[in-house]
């Protein structure tokens, strides 16, 4: 049996590395045909040359001189640019796309490789949140495979397998709660960057720890699941599961609920997606209920977490809104990372965006790139007001 070849954006992140790790334990299924970075060329290198690419893509300028004196005598092909990434995954030697960076960056990439027939295995949500009803009609037409990789929404996809004329009732995502579990909303009037950057289980990127903490990260994907398994935003309910043990569960109509289990760790989602339907045998860290005598749950608090109510409220009104919330919420997160707002002022400055940019349906690619550059512009001008300085 040939090996998969895969494309992987975004590999010198968590999603990335981890992706990297299940290549590695199975040399005879798949081969790593593209890798591509923004920054981080330092790791780049020592990615291809473990797993000797055909071609890399880097973002960053200064970034892609350094891969490019390292790689290219090796014969890997080396690029630069975001706009490479849209011609990198129509290569005829890739598989499946594994979309692992963070932001809206990853939509037209995304577009690209569906209209050339690649599978894709999605870790970047926001693809989903901006242009969700465009991603299912460009799955249909070219009749790729969307496969989840969120630990959440492949929990969903495991237990949805062989329920295919059972309807759904609803879905339940759990959620851990992040570092401020428990907090009220005027506790959270101070909290620092280095606070919020502590997530109690989970190890990502600085973008996606502040979402699980400002449970941005839950509303985002509350609005993938919507598109993955095509449900209204009161059949997606949040549940706050502190251990982060169960991944998420399905309701069925008859009242029965299925769940999936397993450690924190990405690396079981991003094999299954990959490998889908087989399951293979691997060594990774195994459950157990002796470990984890107490699971345990509550419900999420949308009042001290504005975030989370926003993004439902975003689901409901549909349109442009998500892509506008989405759009918002990459600036506010950039701006509290660099000290220029407060935890708090993050849902205002997103809330604001969401009222001051027009209403729009029926939208396309263009449009979809409009508000998501709009949204963040409106944002922008809208941070010295919510300012904590």
């Amino acid at each position: 049996m040939s090996r998969k070849r895969i494309a992987i954006l975004g590999s010198t992140g968590s999603v990335g590395t981890q992706a990297l790790e299940v290549v590695a334990a199975f040399p005879e299924q798949f081969e790593v045909t593209v890798l591509t970075i923004g920054r981080n060329a330092d790791l780049l290198i020592q990615q291809a040359k473990a797993f000797h690419p055909k071609v890399v893509v880097v973002c960053e300028e200064q970034a892609y001189q350094k891969a490019k004196e390292a790689l290219e005598p090796l014969g890997i092909s080396v690029l630069s640019g975001v706009e490479a990434l849209e011609v990198v995954v129509q290569r005829d030697d890739i598989d499946v796309v594994l979309t692992a960076i963070v932001g809206s960056v990853g939509l037209k990439p995304t577009v690209a490789a569906i209209k050339k027939g690649k599978d894709i295995a999605l870790a970047n949500k926001e693809t989903l949140v901006v242009a969700g009803a465009l991603i299912n009609e460009l799955v249909k037409e070219h009749q790729v495979r969307l496969l989840p990789v969120d630990s959440e929404h492949s929990a969903i996809f495991q237990c949805l397998v062989g329920e295919e004329s059972n309807p759904i009732e609803k879905i339940i995502l759990t959620a851990s709660g992040g570092p401020f579990r428990g907090r009220t909303r005027e506790d959270l009037v101070a909290v620092t960057k280095a606070q919020a950057l502590k997530h109690p289980n989970w190890a990502m990127g600085a973008k996606i720890t502040i979402d699980s903490a400002s449970l941005m990260n839950k509303g985002l994907e509350v609005i993938e699941a919507k598109w993955l398994f095509d449900l209204s935003a009161d059949q997606v309910e949040v549940i706050i599961h502190p251990q982060s043990i169960v991944h998420s569960l399905v309701q069925f109509q008859d009242g029965s609920i299925k769940a999936q289990l397993g450690v924190p760790d990405m690396k079981l989602p991003i094999q299954y997606a990959l490998t889908y339907p087989a399951r293979l045998q691997n060594d990774f860290k195994r459950f157990s209920f002796v470990d984890y005598p107490n699971l345990t749950f509550e419900a999420p608090d949308m009042e001290a977490f504005r975030n989370l109510k926003l993004a439902y409220q975003a689901l409901e009104r549909g349109g442009n809104s998500p892509c506008i919330l989405n759009g918002a919420n990459e600036i506010v997160v950039e701006a509290f990372l660099q000290d220029q707002i407060s935890f708090l002022g993050m849902s205002d400055v997103i809330e604001e965006t969401l009222c001051q940019i027009s209403w729009q349906d029926d939208l396309k690619l263009e449009d979809y790139l409009h508000y998501d550059a709009e949204s963040r512009r409106v944002a922008r001008s809208l941070i010295p007001r919510f300012s904590n300085k």
